[in-house]
C-alpha cells in the first residue's frame, strides 16, 4: 500500500451503461465518499455509484 492509499483509503466507483468501472475519486473517510456518491444518485445520475475501501474486492 502506498501513501495516497493511507491518506485517501476510499474511493467512489461509478458503473455505467456497458458495465464499465470508473473511479469518480478518492476520499479520507467512508463518510465523505458516501456523502459524494449519495450527491450523485441524488441528482438522478443514471449510472450505478458505490464506495469501496483501495484494495478491497468486489464482485
Amino acid at each position: 500500500m502506498n501513501d495516497g492509499e493511507n491518506t485517501l483509503p476510499w474511493q467512489v466507483i461509478r458503473q455505467d451503461d456497458s458495465g464499465n468501472r470508473y473511479r469518480v475519486g478518492r476520499y479520507a473517510t467512508k463518510d465523505e465518499a458516501q456523502r459524494i456518491a449519495d450527491s450523485f444518485r441524488d441528482r438522478r445520475h443514471k449510472q450505478l455509484y458505490w464506495v469501496e475501501r483501495i484494495g478491497q474486492r468486489t464482485g
